[in-house]
């Protein structure tokens, strides 16, 4: 029985192949008509796999050694999955405080003080809303929980072995153990039939050693599954059920209600998260609403360093690395005096201040602060005084003293 001569696929094909009884008896009468016309391809085959004794015992004892690991995979992962996932939800705050903010609003919804509430009302959250905003009762039981329990975390991440076993259909699950439990006690009937035509002793104690075990295991599986439906069912009484419904309700029925409520959960409240941070941002906004950018906290502190370094340069004026004058003497504009005394002076101000690097800087400055001039400067033509218009002029009037100043100017014969 080994695999790597012959696979689980090649094993089912031989056990369609393996002739009946009349088959091989048609076959036997054929070769005794005819004994000098020999057989065919098939028919030799199918006489071949009829020689050996007890093949179809030895091919389902071999498919049941190969198939064994992973069905007994496939029953004890729900299992475990299971046991894990309500022990997850018994211990986990985020989902205790999720159910008591929900029946605190169901009470005050209701006007009185509510007990308890079904479990499938989970499902039902995400569809009420508010005749306001339009929100669901899930956007505020998020808004809620965050508010009160700040520590509080979005339960879907928290609780894979119940999304897990949402997945699986318990009654199958049952029937694989059923299955198991059949196959191996067929294969102790196959490995008794085997024995009787085969003397192998080596051959014989490795199959009853394989299939002992695998009976101690699959009377664990069964254990272990009543262990935890019970176990389920006190889960459910736990959280308020009936016992009377608790027995009807389904283990893939409540982890489904259980694992889409935690996604719509964790959906609903990253949006209220990002609600949040968009309200945040925009009170931000708001405060700086109107102001330059350089009258903003962010350039407050570097714009009062710029104002200090500037001022030190000022005051000392210069910096090195080995340091600022402490008092120096501000710079004054030699005087034209050619005497002994302004020429000390002078010299005693090169050695303090370099003015080669001065005039540099200035011109730096003069240029860069200096704007655009034109090579020829426009001449702006001088208004005339006492410039008006003339529609102004003939809808209201002359003054008096425009007048007067008119009759001056012009000096109108015939009027004094």
């Amino acid at each position: 029985m080994d695999s790597a001569i012959m696979n689980r696929e090649g094993i089912e094909k031989i056990l369609t192949m393996i002739p009946t009884e009349e088959e091989k008896a048609m076959i036997l009468e054929a070769q005794m008509a005819n004994p000098d016309t020999p057989l065919g391809t098939a028919e030799q085959f199918l006489l071949t796999l009829s020689s050996i004794s007890e093949l179809k015992a030895r091919l389902q004892l071999w498919a049941f050694k190969l198939d064994y690991d992973s069905m007994e995979k496939e029953i004890a992962e729900p299992l475990m999955d299971i046991k894990q996932g309500l022990e997850e939800l018994r211990n986990n705050r985020t989902f205790k405080n999720i159910l008591s903010v929900l029946l605190a609003i169901g009470s005050y919804l209701n006007g009185h003080e509510t007990k308890g509430f079904h479990i499938e009302y989970l499902s039902k959250v995400p569809e009420v809303k508010d005749t306001v905003h339009k929100h669901s009762l899930l956007h505020h039981l998020c808004g809620l929980v965050m508010e009160q329990f700040p520590e509080s975390t979005d339960l879907y991440s928290e609780i894979g072995s119940i999304t897990r076993t949402a997945k699986i259909e318990w009654d199958e699950l049952a029937e694989k153990l059923f299955v198991l439990e059949t196959d191996c006690k067929q294969s102790w009937v196959d490995m008794r039939a085997i024995a009787k035509h085969d003397s192998s002793t080596i051959f014989k104690t490795k199959l009853s050693e394989f299939l002992s075990d695998a009976a101690e295991r699959i009377v664990v599986l069964k254990i272990i599954n009543t262990r935890v439906l019970n176990r389920f069912y006190k889960f459910l009484v736990y959280l308020g059920m009936p016992p009377h419904i608790a027995k009807d309700m389904k283990v893939n029925r409540f982890c489904k209600i259980i694992s889409e409520f935690a996604l719509e959960y964790r959906t609903t409240r990253d949006k209220v998260i990002q609600q949040k941070e968009k309200k945040v941002y925009s009170r931000e906004r708001k405060k700086t609403r109107g102001k330059m950018i350089v009258d903003t906290d962010r350039f407050a502190k570097k714009d009062v360093q710029n104002h200090e370094a500037l001022e030190q340069v000022l005051n000392n004026g210069y910096t090195s690395d080995t340091g600022s004058l402490k008092n120096p003497t501000p710079r004054r504009r030699p005087s034209l005096d050619k005497g002994p005394q302004s020429r000390l002076i002078k010299s005693a101000n090169e050695e303090i201040y370099d003015t080669g690097d001065d005039e540099i800087l200035d011109a730096c400055v003069k240029s860069a602060t200096s704007a655009p001039r034109r090579s020829t400067p426009r001449e702006r033509r001088k208004a005339k005084a006492y410039r008006k218009s003339l529609r102004r002029t003939l809808k209201s009037g002359l003054s008096e003293e425009e007048k007067a100043v008119l009759l001056h100017s012009y000096q109108i014969p015939g009027s004094n």
